[in-house]
C-alpha cells in the first residue's frame, strides 16, 4: 500500500489556503498506508461541514451523513462488519453541538471506532457562528457581544463517558498526528482525536494565538482514571497535546 492507494487523481480539496484539513487528510492517509489497510477495508464516516469535503479526497468507503450523526452512522456500520477499520469525522459544530449525545454514547459503549474531531472552534462552513468549542468572549456573527460561556471540553466529556482512548493534536504537526491516528485505530474499543486546527478565515485572534502561545506537551501524565479527570478538568491543560488516557 502507498498513498497514492487512497487519493482520488481526479479530485481537488476545495478548502481555503493553509486550512488545517489538509494536514488531517495527509495524516490519515499517512497512518492507512503505514497500517497497511486496504481502501475496501476502510469506512470513513462524514457530517456536514468543511471537513466532511474529505470525502470527495480520501479514496477509501466514505458515508456522507446529517450533521452531528457521523457517529451513529460509523457505529452502525461497525456492528454490521466488525472487520472493517471505522473512522467518524466531524467538526465541533457537528460533534459538541448537533451530535454530542452521539459522541457521549458510543464512548459510554465502549464502541469499537476512531472519532476524528476537527476543532476549528467555530462553524466555519456558515460563516462563522459561534459553536460549543467556542472560547469564551470571542465575538463572532452569533456572539457579536463575546461567548458568555467557556466552550466545552471534549476529551473531558468524553472520558467522563468511559472512553478508554483519549488524545489531542495539532494539524499542524502532521508527523504527530499520523502516529496518534495510528494508535487510535489499533485500540480495541472507542477512540477519540480533538485535532485543534483553528479557522483562518472565521476565527478571531484568540482563537488563532491558541496554537501559537498556549499548546504544550506535558512531561508527566496521571495514570489512573480519576487523576486523569482532575488533569482534563483543569483550564490551563485544556490545550495540552499526546495520548492522555490509552486502557
Amino acid at each position: 500500500m502507498d498513498l497514492s492507494d487512497y487519493t482520488f487523481s481526479s479530485q481537488a480539496p476545495t478548502w481555503c489556503p493553509g486550512c488545517g484539513n489538509f494536514a488531517v487528510l495527509a495524516a490519515v492517509k499517512k497512518s492507512l498506508t503505514d497500517l497497511t489497510i486496504a481502501p475496501k477495508d476502510t469506512v470513513v464516516t462524514y457530517d456536514i461541514g468543511c471537513g466532511g469535503n474529505m470525502v470527495n479526497s480520501l479514496r477509501v468507503c466514505g458515508f456522507a451523513g446529517l450533521h452531528g450523526r457521523s457517529i451513529p452512522l460509523a457505529v452502525g456500520i461497525k456492528k454490521a462488519n466488525p472487520d472493517l477499520t471505522v473512522i467518524a469525522q466531524g467538526g465541533d459544530g457537528g460533534l459538541l453541538n448537533e451530535g454530542v449525545n452521539h459522541l457521549i454514547h458510543a464512548a459510554q459503549r465502549n464502541d469499537n471506532i476512531t472519532v476524528l474531531l476537527h476543532n476549528n472552534f467555530i462553524f466555519a462552513l456558515t460563516a462563522g457562528q459561534a459553536s460549543s468549542a467556542t472560547p469564551k468572549n470571542t465575538t463572532t456573527k452569533s456572539t457579536p457581544q463575546g461567548v458568555e460561556y467557556p466552550p466545552l471540553n471534549p476529551l473531558l466529556l468524553a472520558a467522563s463517558s468511559g472512553a478508554k482512548f483519549l488524545a489531542r493534536t495539532s494539524s499542524f504537526d502532521l508527523e504527530k498526528t499520523a502516529q496518534i491516528i495510528k494508535k487510535a485505530i489499533v485500540h480495541e474499543g472507542f477512540s477519540l482525536i480533538e485535532i485543534l486546527m483553528p479557522c483562518l478565515i472565521w476565527s478571531d485572534k484568540t482563537s488563532l494565538n491558541l496554537l501559537k502561545d498556549q499548546v504544550f506537551s506535558p512531561k508527566e501524565l496521571p495514570s489512573e482514571k480519576t487523576q486523569i479527570l482532575d488533569f482534563l478538568a483543569k483550564d490551563e491543560n485544556r490545550l495540552a497535546l499526546g495520548v492522555f488516557w490509552q486502557k
